[in-house]
């Protein structure tokens, strides 16, 4: 059985966001910010992910730097590069000429392999209604748990 290790997550990303497409890619890391995720370090709140010149970059993932990283640590904030197979960019690439479309990334991990795995997903933004909406049914699934 496959297992992975998640240490990261985007919480804010279900309630900001409609998810309509998830995908898997990969991330270029150093070697200490591998050290400082592997800790936990790391935060995907404000993250979003960008098409520059056909490739995937993630922007505004704050990665800590390592306590015992000297003077070979990294940026914190610095633009990391996604590791995407080209059908799936195409993909991506011809749904994000719709309009109200960004992709987001969902969660951080680390799989079987001791690879460091991101899930981004293609998401619309959600409205106030919207939000306040799905407040409304977590509060209602919330009771029927406590009654029961």
């Amino acid at each position: 059985m496959l297992t992975q290790k998640i240490i990261i997550k985007n919480k804010k990303a279900g309630f900001e966001y409609h998810l309509l497409t998830k995908y898997s890619a990969g991330i270029m890391l150093t070697g200490t910010e591998v050290k400082s995720i592997r800790e936990g370090k790391a935060t995907l709140s404000d993250a979003f992910c960008i098409l520059t010149n056909g490739e995937l970059w993630i922007k505004n993932m704050h990665v800590s730097e390592y306590k015992q990283g000297s003077y070979n640590n990294h940026e914190p904030k610095r633009m990391r590069k996604l590791l995407v197979q080209k059908s799936e960019l195409r993909k991506i690439q011809s749904k994000l000429r719709e309009k109200g479309l960004t992709i987001i990334p969902i969660q951080l991990y680390f799989n079987e392999r001791g690879y460091a795995k991101i899930d981004i997903s293609i998401a619309r933004g959600k409205k106030l209604f919207d939000k306040r909406e799905d407040m409304k049914t977590k509060a209602a699934r919330r009771e029927l748990r406590n009654i029961e």
